[in-house]
């Protein structure tokens, strides 16, 4: 092979074998450098992305970039509540008012006051005391009123407020007393207790009740009055 045979001269032949060996040395060169070039801009690429030592790494943006300042955030508003308007208070129902103090009329229980007196304010266990039922008109004007026995009543009453004795149980009464009382007038009504105990209609036995406080209560029809200390000794 070192030696062309031909029928041209070996100069043309060795030529031509020096030409087809550096067209191959071209190809494999060019491979070659293909092959570098790619490895060389990867290299490049991964030196680019980890940064170079020494060098400075990229600044992270503040985060006032990242974060809108808040004064550009636009908070939604709540609208103001409007207060229901008070309603008017249902109507209530009308109390009645009390009858006219009218001079000559009749005397309701709000122009007396009825009031029990017990005298002595006490008295030995056994004894019959008296006891005073008093109409007063407390009103400006004169009136009239009723001042039937059968609507008079005083009563005893222990200090466990028990009923002891009623002056109406055993001898109730009736009469017509029809009076005009003035303004400020008194009307004294003197009322006997036998000192013994009673149930109205008089029913069970009757029999002096034991020393103790007692508290006496009057009253003229619908008209109470306040409660009286006495005492049994």
């Amino acid at each position: 092979m070192l030696h062309p045979v031909g029928p041209l001269p070996a100069s043309v032949y060795w030529r031509r074998r020096l030409l087809a060996l550096g067209c191959a040395l071209g190809v494999l060169g060019g491979g070659g450098w293909v092959a570098v070039a790619a490895a060389t801009g990867d290299a490049e690429t991964s030196t680019d992305a980890a940064g170079e030592p020494g060098a400075e790494p990229t600044p992270i943006p503040g985060l006032e970039q990242v974060v809108p300042a808040l004064a550009a955030v636009q908070v939604p508003t709540i609208p103001p509540t409007t207060a229901p308007e008070p309603t008017a208070p249902e109507p209530s129902a009308e109390v009645p008012a009390p009858p006219a103090q009218v001079a000559g009329g009749p005397c309701g229980d709000d122009m007396i006051a009825v009031e029990v007196r017990p005298d002595p304010a006490s008295a030995p266990v056994g004894s019959k005391p008296t006891f005073d039922l008093v109409v007063t008109n407390t009103s400006p004007v004169p009136c009239v009123r009723d001042l039937d026995k059968a609507l008079q009543e005083i009563v005893l009453l222990d200090a466990a407020s028990n009923r002891v004795w009623g002056s109406n149980d055993c001898f109730p009464e009736t009469t017509t007393d029809q009076r005009t009382l003035q303004p400020g007038e008194a009307a004294a009504f003197p009322v006997l207790w036998g000192g013994l105990t009673s149930s109205p209609g008089c029913a069970g036995d009757r029999v002096p009740p034991p020393p103790g406080d007692y508290v006496l209560r009057a009253r003229l029809d619908t008209k109470t009055s306040a409660d009286a200390a006495f005492t049994l000794t």
